[in-house]
């Protein structure tokens, strides 16, 4: 059996077309997933969902993606979750402040699928290792 049939990925973007879009794909290729719209939505399904990785946009309103990571990372029960910045901002600030937040990898839009799925691989691995040696 393929391991992504058990690899649950929240995509969190306010762009809902965008959201929808790559959860259609990344579900055609075998993963479960679910969709947020919104910083806080995304936390809540981050509770209900249980993702092993999370699609997360940074430009969102209310509650941004360095918000919902920072929030994330501040609660060692969602240690094991890999988290993706998906974004359209690729400066430096930007990727500096991505690596400081606790993202394992930053993904920029547009993205074809082929490096968004290497970037689910690489961050779902690099976890998978950081809270097996912890």
């Amino acid at each position: 059996m393929d391991q992504t049939t058990s690899q649950r990925i929240l995509v969190v973007d306010d762009n809902s077309e965008a959201a929808d879009i790559s959860a259609e794909l990344l579900e055609l290729h075998g993963y479960r997933t679910a969709v947020a719209y919104s910083g806080m939505t995304g936390l809540e399904a981050v509770r209900s969902f249980q993702p092993h990785a999370i699609l997360l946009d940074l430009g969102m309103p209310g509650m941004d993606g360095y918000q919902v990571a920072a929030a994330l990372r501040a609660v060692p029960d969602f240690d094991h979750v890999a988290l993706i910045a998906f974004t359209a901002w690729g400066d430096v600030v930007t990727r500096q402040r991505v690596i400081a937040t606790g993202f394992d990898e930053h993904v920029i839009k547009p993205a074809n699928l082929d490096r968004i799925l290497a970037a689910l691989r690489n961050a779902l691995t690099k976890r998978e290792r950081l809270t097996s040696a912890a």
